[in-house]
Order: structure tokens, then C-alpha cells, then sequence
């Protein structure tokens, strides 16, 4: 007869050392799987039950620890950290990588027309608009208005920024021309993730203690987090958009891809693909999901605060989205 699993294990952290870039890389190869979005929702919730009995000190009869790390970790890829609710599917990191090499492939092979930069440009970043939110930080409600004035302002600026570059580009070298989604691309991510989480800015996202006891909210700390997101969002789009224009630029002179020109599109799409199956989760691991800041960096009147709630804190902890 088989031993009772251990309610010791901590599935509220990871399973790696997140104090080492390697810890938090093989959490994040985990949580960015593409193939946890072909999961069905029987399966989601089959993670959800263990996952949730688990941490209520119930555990399931013939459970091993394999499995239940399994567990957490498809339930991590489907359930926000902080809310609980189901995300939705296309904004869960783990469809960054089969919704970003379709998009970034048709970026970067269809940009030599205004069109068809305005038109990729919006599908990338409403695409952005949706994992921004979906990964957004903290417990708050956000209204469908401030969401649509969020999105409209995301989206707009990254179109205008997209179309002053091209137009700089028309003047440079072809070569060059290629790198111009990549540049419209950080750019955007600059404007688009501080508009879709405008509202943490404005009211701030939850800071705990070491314990996870709840100490109040700081925009400081949105502010850092949102810091955070962009440069590993961006180091994301670097390899990505920055390899796939050099390797088509030199593929596309050769006889096979001038006597297919068809191939172009699915080639760049694929090495796109390859790029991103590395970038997404080696780029999530820069920083830690569990951000930390020193209290003295908060706002003075939540650092009062928790003088008094409690004066032993000097870090606080927060999640910084993705």
C-alpha cells in the first residue's frame, strides 16, 4: 500500500528556486507550454480540484508528488495568482508562443504596405491588449469603460508609432525596412501594457509580507512591476523579430524562394515559432514573478502603515504580472 502524500509540499511557490535565473527559467518553461492550451476544460478542473484540496489540507487519495506539481502547474498556466478565475484562453502565456508566431510572421513578411502595417499592428496589439489583461496584477475590478479608453489608447499609439517609423524606413536601406515591426513592436509595448494596466497605476496592486498577510496597495510597486513587464516583453520580440528579417533577407535571393514565393510566409512564421518557444520563457524569467521592493521605496503613508501593522517588514512582495 502506497504512502499518503506529504502536506508539506509548498505548491504555493513554484517548484524551482526562483532566486536563480535557472529556477525561474524551468518554472516558466512549465507555465508557457503551448501545449497546456490544448487542455480541456475537464482536465482544467480536474488541476483546479487537487490543486485547491490541497492547499485546504485535503489530499487526493493515491496522489503522488509528480502528479501534483503537474497539477499546479496547469493550473498556474489557466487561473490568474490573484483573482482564481479561469483566463481567457488566448491570453494565457502559454498561447504567447502559437499567437505570436502567426502574428510576428505576418508582420514582418507582409510590412512593405501601409495597409497591411495598420492592419497587422491593431491584430498584434489588441492581441497584447488581451494578455495584458488577462496578466494584469492584483484583485481589482476594472469597468468595460476604462478598458475600451485603455485599449483605444494602446492600440492608436502603437498604429501611429508603427506608420512614423515605416515612413522613416522608406529612406534607409531594404534591410533595415525589415526591422521596422520590431521597432514599432517595443515601442508599442511601452505605450500599450502601461495603458492596460493604467488602473494599478492610479490605485495601486497588493504588497504582502514574506508570510503572504496582505499589507495594503502601492502604486510604487505597480509602477516597478509594469517596469518589469515591458523590458521582459520586449527582450521577448527581440529574437523573434530581430534573427527571422536577417535569415528571409538572405533565403529570399536564393533560386527555390524566387521560384516559390508562397514558401515565404509559413518559413518566417516557423522561424518565428522556433525563436519564441525559447524567448517566451527565458524572457518571463528575468525578474521573478514574486517581485519584491524595500519598504522605505512605498508610498509614505502605507510605509506608516505598516510600521504599525507591522514593524519587523522592511521587504514587501507583490506579484508583477505578466
Amino acid at each position: 500500500m502506497s504512502e499518503e502524500l506529504s502536506r508539506d509540499i509548498n505548491i504555493k511557490e513554484p517548484r524551482w528556486d526562483q532566486g536563480t535565473f535557472m529556477g525561474r527559467a524551468k518554472h516558466f518553461f512549465m507555465v508557457t507550454d503551448p501545449r497546456n492550451v490544448l487542455l480541456s476544460s475537464e482536465t482544467l478542473e480536474e488541476a483546479r480540484v487537487i490543486v485547491e484540496n490541497y492547499r485546504a489540507g485535503t489530499v487526493t487519495p493515491g496522489l503522488t508528488e509528480d502528479e501534483l506539481w503537474r497539477a499546479k502547474y496547469i493550473y498556474d498556466s489557466a487561473f490568474h495568482p490573484d483573482t482564481g478565475e479561469k483566463m481567457f484562453v488566448i491570453g494565457r502565456m502559454s498561447a504567447q508562443v502559437p499567437m505570436n508566431m502567426s502574428i510576428t510572421g505576418c508582420m514582418l513578411t507582409f510590412y512593405r504596405t501601409t495597409p497591411a502595417v495598420v492592419f497587422w499592428q491593431w491584430v498584434n496589439q489588441s492581441f497584447n491588449a488581451v494578455v495584458n489583461y488577462t496578466n494584469r496584477s492584483g484583485d481589482a475590478p476594472i469597468t468595460m469603460n476604462q478598458l475600451g479608453a485603455a485599449y483605444v489608447s494602446a492600440t492608436t499609439g502603437a498604429v501611429v508609432t508603427a506608420l512614423g517609423l515605416k515612413s522613416l524606413a522608406t529612406r534607409l536601406p531594404p534591410i533595415v525596412s525589415r526591422f521596422v515591426p520590431f521597432a514599432a513592436v517595443a515601442a508599442a509595448n511601452c505605450i500599450n501594457i502601461p495603458f492596460m494596466r493604467q488602473r494599478e497605476l492610479k490605485y495601486g496592486i497588493p504588497v504582502m509580507d514574506e508570510n503572504g498577510n496582505r499589507l495594503g496597495e502601492s502604486a510604487n510597486a505597480a509602477k516597478q512591476a509594469i517596469i518589469q513587464v515591458v523590458v521582459s516583453r520586449i527582450g521577448m520580440a527581440v529574437p523573434a523579430m530581430a534573427i527571422p528579417p536577417v535569415i528571409m533577407n538572405a533565403l529570399e535571393k536564393k533560386a527555390f524562394m524566387k521560384r516559390f514565393p508562397v514558401l515565404n510566409a509559413p518559413v518566417q512564421v516557423g522561424l518565428v515559432g522556433l525563436c519564441l518557444v525559447f524567448a517566451t520563457p527565458l524572457c518571463c524569467a528575468l525578474f521573478p514573478q514574486k517581485s519584491s521592493m524595500s519598504v522605505s521605496g512605498l508610498e509614505a503613508d502605507l510605509q506608516e502603515r505598516i510600521r504599525q501593522l507591522s514593524p519587523d517588514t522592511t521587504t514587501v512582495y507583490f506579484n508583477k504580472g505578466l
